[in-house]
């Protein structure tokens, strides 16, 4: 379906005519990858083409204005890749190119959410309305998944703060926060800071704020299988080839 067409089925509740979103995308790639003997899941390939490429080619033609790239473990190796990737702009001249903020997490083993409140701390200069919080290694994201995501976000109720795809019964990815959201987690985290009670380990998400204020977060039914595909083990390629026909390789061992 096009982007054009997906506008079409969808009824706007924002403001007549239906504004433009500032969306700011945070894409999550600092994990250690330990059930994959540490090869960063991002850097595995589809078609030739790095899941992270893909999916930051995919975040600039559904029109993300920024990104905010978070790495760690193996940042070295995933800066080299950025080199190669294909960039939107080149298929198609009229699409603004994408500014990429690069930011390093110093301990990429305190887990995901320590990842996301180096990318929320980013994102408040930047000024977004919302943020889609992306996985690196999701192989199916395309970027007609991303705008019907940013469509969905103009279609819930006003005081709607965070939308997750739900598939089968089951989160997806990625996430789109509020400035709300953005602003509650990164004061919840200074508060932890302030009162000593609180480490990196232990910093709150969207699934303990969504936890807190479940009538603000609303649960986008859709049967898209994109939304909930990811790679954590070697079982897990398998299986996508499987039951997809994708084939992901490493390009070279790490």
């Amino acid at each position: 379906m096009s982007s054009a067409t997906l506008q079409s089925t969808l009824s706007c509740q924002l403001a007549t005519p239906c504004p433009r979103l500032r969306v700011v995308a945070v894409v999550l790639a600092a994990g250690t990858a330990s059930r994959m003997g540490g090869r960063p899941k991002c850097l595995l390939q589809r078609e030739g083409q790095t899941l992270l490429n893909r999916l930051l080619t995919a975040l600039e033609t559904a029109g993300i204005d920024e990104t905010i790239l978070v790495l760690g473990h193996k940042a070295d190796i995933i800066q080299a890749s950025l080199s190669t990737r294909v960039h939107a702009t080149l298929r198609s001249p009229h699409l603004p190119a994408m500014q990429i903020h690069q930011v390093l997490n110093p301990q990429p083993t305190d887990g995901q959410n320590s990842s996301l409140h180096l990318g929320l701390a980013k994102a408040q200069s930047l000024q977004a309305q919302w943020l889609m919080v992306a996985l690196a290694d999701q192989p199916l994201l395309d970027a007609v998944d991303l705008q019907a995501l940013i469509a969905a976000v103009k279609t819930i109720p006003a005081d709607t703060q965070m939308l997750q795809p739900w598939v089968e019964n089951q989160p997806g990815n990625p996430v789109m926060l509020s400035q709300k959201v953005m602003s509650d987690l990164l004061t919840q985290a200074q508060q932890g800071s302030i009162s000593g009670s609180a480490s990196s380990k232990d910093l709150p998400g969207g699934k303990e704020w969504r936890q807190h204020n479940p009538q603000q977060a609303h649960q986008w039914a859709t049967p898209n299988p994109h939304y909930k595909v990811d790679m954590d083990t070697l079982e897990d390629i398998q299986a996508l080839q499987t039951k997809y026909g994708v084939e992901l390789t490493w390009d070279t061992p790490i």
